[in-house]
């Protein structure tokens, strides 16, 4: 590489930290003994190090107990860093597919997930460079014998590779079928040739400088699935009717104790089966969310869940894309997710507030879903509860709120801004329940002005999911 072009990197590196608005992933993948490990070893000589992340590990016992993606969220570079993934996303697909272990129909599924899961990175300011490796395949049938041979470098020859040999016809074929599906203006291929004699560090370094500095590509929206049976969505309009009377104490207790009861049986064999659950509390402010979280938790071995209680991100967080801090608080099989507000701020407060534009709530809604159904395909229960209070019951608890010496915490000046754009979350919470409503995912409207009905109305909710996952077939 020309010196000239080495500091070209560099300074494009340096300038992508102190700018922090653009983190850049690059994927290098392709054919066995191609040179991948030799190639990355030289371009980390030219890189500063320090602001780099290389990814090359077999999925972890803890990864393998999450939703697929969690593995590659949860390892995604901050905002000015490089995170370099060897194989990635593609070697899991390829390969799966290569050895049957992922049929045809689910190979092209993989693919869409791929083609939506960069989309999402690219809107969020992810620069994307994906490398394809190509060797033929006589030539690395000799650089494996060679090196085989070699007692110095026979290590460097593992059993997949030999492996990756045998099949490198469907390989080459496959590869170049994934390819083509996944290629984007936002997320292009590069094909470069590789092999014991080839290191193509300056091409390389020539696309990493481009995404590095150069102006990043527009991103189309990937096309929306159809929510095809997800019935009719609740309305907050649903609630405006005559309250029924308040439930007395003795009632409401005696309810309680069986259906915490409930609960805590069917949570011990949530944990048995090894069964993730994830409950996400939404609801308008003084609606009550706490106190309805506080008697599920009641019910539960403290040991088996965790209350994530989602406020203004953090500055990491800010660093990631917007998904990102909710990927990571997932939890393993057989434990409990709770979210105290949750991903749907995106398109409630963040909307409402503009604190996000147009065009990145409006996407909110396809990235909310894809996310859910992710979690229900690796098998977790999934639970959404809105919590409806009317306005003149909030302004009631607002005004105890105040009164109250141990509660004025909880009153805060943005719950009453919040108050006087009442119409307009309004709105926002119908188009949620309208653009999130599923069959595996729906929403209960929880009808919140009498906090004892409430708290009932959660528990047993709560119950009936776990227990329709638990009367299915195993």
């Amino acid at each position: 590489m020309k010196e000239s072009l080495r500091y070209a990197l560099l300074e494009a590196q340096l300038e992508l930290a102190r700018q922090a608005s653009r983190s850049v992933v690059l994927v290098v993948t392709g054919h066995a003994a191609a040179g991948k490990t030799a190639l990355i070893n030289e371009l980390n000589h030219r890189l500063e190090n320090r602001l780099t992340e290389v990814h090359a590990l077999a999925p972890s016992s803890e990864e393998r107990e999450r939703p697929y993606w969690w593995r590659y969220w949860r390892r995604l570079p901050a905002r000015g860093r490089v995170g370099v993934f060897v194989h990635g996303w593609y070697g899991d697909a390829l390969f799966a597919r290569t050895e049957q272990r992922l049929g045809e129909g689910a190979f092209r599924d993989r693919l869409a997930e791929i083609r939506a899961f960069e989309a999402e990175l690219a809107a969020e300011n992810v620069a994307i460079v994906k490398l394809w490796l190509d060797i033929d395949r006589d030539v690395q049938g000799h650089h494996l014998k060679a090196l085989w041979h070699d007692p110095e470098r026979a290590w460097q020859v593992k059993d997949h590779d030999w492996q990756r040999h045998f099949q490198y016809d469907a390989l080459d074929r496959l590869g170049r079928e994934m390819r083509e599906a996944t290629e984007a203006d936002h997320a292009p291929w590069h094909r470069l040739a590789g092999g014991p004699d080839e290191t193509p560090i300056k091409a390389l370094a020539h696309r990493l400088v481009a995404a590095m500095a150069g102006p990043l590509p527009e991103v189309a929206p990937p096309p929306s699935r159809p929510k095809a049976g997800s019935g009719a969505p609740p309305r907050l309009a649903d609630l405006d009717v005559a309250m029924p009377e308040a439930m007395d104490k003795a009632t409401y207790r005696e309810r309680l104790t069986e259906a915490q009861a409930r609960l805590a049986g069917n949570a011990r064999e949530i944990q048995r089966r090894r069964i993730p659950v994830v409950l996400a509390f939404e609801g308008q402010d003084a609606a009550g969310k706490g106190g309805c979280i506080h008697r599920l938790t009641s019910a539960l071995d403290a040991r088996q869940y965790r209350v994530h209680r989602i406020a203004a991100p953090s500055d990491e967080e800010r660093a990631h894309p917007w998904a990102w801090r909710f990927w990571r608080r997932l939890p393993l099989d057989g434990r409990v997710a709770i979210f105290d507000r949750s991903w749907y701020g995106r398109v409630l407060v963040e909307r409402v507030e503009g604190l996000a534009e147009p065009a990145a709530w409006r996407r909110g809604y396809d990235e909310i879903r894809r996310f859910e159904r992710q979690l229900l395909a690796h098998g977790a229960v999934l639970g959404k509860l809105f919590l409806a209070v009317d306005k003149d019951e909030q302004l009631r608890r607002f005004r105890s709120r105040a009164e109250t010496p141990h509660k004025r915490h909880k009153l805060t000046a943005e719950d009453w801004r919040n108050r006087e754009r009442w119409d307009d979350y309004r709105r926002a919470i119908d188009d949620m329940f309208v653009h999130t409503h599923d069959v595996d995912g729906g929403w209960a409207l929880i009808d919140a002005n009498d906090k004892r009905r409430a708290r009932l109305a959660v528990l047993d909710h709560v119950n009936r999911l776990l227990e329709a996952r638990l009367a299915e077939p195993r």
